[in-house]
């Protein structure tokens, strides 16, 4: 018995390194897809700002709609991918409302008023907001540390975008808290979603599920709203419908799925100071001293939010 124990141990050894090895290596490809998700949000504000040069607010939401599911749809017949099974039906509803219709139109329709940096604070907020949809929605027991993290980098964001803005409430900020809570929504369905299907085919029936909305309220916002094509409007819309709508959603829900909604969320509090640095490079906006500082209390809460166990 000893000798059958002794010849088997080194077996369950190796097993075991091997099973956590997969783990951790699954971890680092979700926290690099999520973070690369988090890159291309963070461009959505700016590029949002350059297609408002030349299209009216409807108009580009809608376009940049249309075009996205154009690609998904494309690629969905391309690989042959079946529909959907009926249960899906629904979350995929929850996704389309929440990241293909209402965050942008909430958004774009604030950028109208509001300058990127106040903008910011949706974005600030959207972790812990997921975070806290996700423990009702899929069940997560994210530790008391992770909940002490997050907090304390929403506070951290919420802090340095409202000095940016002045500390003044506009009446865009209804717009952005609408925002905030319909996105959260989103992103937790599509979370739950990417476990049982690929993060691409989520976003990608979500955007061809909007199409008998977006192709009609396309058409009539392009006739009544005037349109100016110049070289920052078009690239905006191209980003936001390629880069913002697919792309980035399609590695976001893949590391969403990877590393679990909470701490995929958690990365997202690097995006509003990402996008600041964009506001500078790309809009002339101007940062306060305060930047640096608030960057490293946020990267210091990342790193506690990925450490923390549930």
């Amino acid at each position: 018995m000893r000798t059958q124990d002794s010849a088997t141990a080194p077996t369950s050894i190796a097993v075991t390194a091997a099973v956590t090895g997969a783990d951790s290596a699954r971890r680092r490809t979700g926290t690099l897809q999520a973070a690369l998700g988090v890159v291309a949000f963070s461009l959505t504000f700016p590029a949002t700002a350059w297609g408002l040069e030349g299209f009216g607010a409807w108009s580009l939401v809608a376009a940049r709609s249309v075009l996205a599911a154009l690609i998904a749809g494309g690629c969905l017949l391309a690989l042959r991918v079946p529909v959907p099974a009926r249960a899906h039906w629904a979350g995929l509803a929850v996704v389309a409302a929440g990241v293909v219709l209402g965050f942008p139109l909430l958004t774009t329709l604030a950028l109208k008023t509001s300058t990127t940096a106040h903008a910011a604070v949706v974005v600030g907020l959207l972790p812990l907001t997921t975070a806290l949809l996700s423990a009702l929605r899929v069940r997560t027991r994210p530790s008391r540390t992770f909940w002490l993290a997050a907090l304390a980098g929403a506070a951290a964001v919420i802090a340095f975008t409202v000095q940016q803005s002045g500390g003044a409430l506009t009446g865009a900020d209804a717009y952005l808290f609408g925002a905030l809570l319909i996105c959260a929504a989103g992103y937790t369905e599509g979370g739950r979603l990417a476990r049982v299907m690929p993060g691409w085919q989520v976003i990608g029936w979500a955007l061809v599920l909007c199409l008998p909305l977006t192709v009609p309220a396309a058409a009539v916002a392009l006739s009544y709203e005037p349109v100016h094509l110049t070289a920052h409007s078009v690239a905006g819309l191209l980003w936001v419908a390629a880069g913002s709508q697919f792309l980035g959603l399609v590695v976001w829900y893949r590391g969403m799925a990877g590393i679990g909604i909470p701490k995929a969320s958690q990365l997202q509090l690097a995006q509003p100071l990402l996008t600041l640095v964009w506001s500078v490079l790309l809009l002339g906006e101007h940062l306060t001293p305060a930047a640096p500082l608030t960057a490293a209390a946020v990267l210091v809460c990342i790193a506690v939010t990925q450490r923390a166990r549930g």
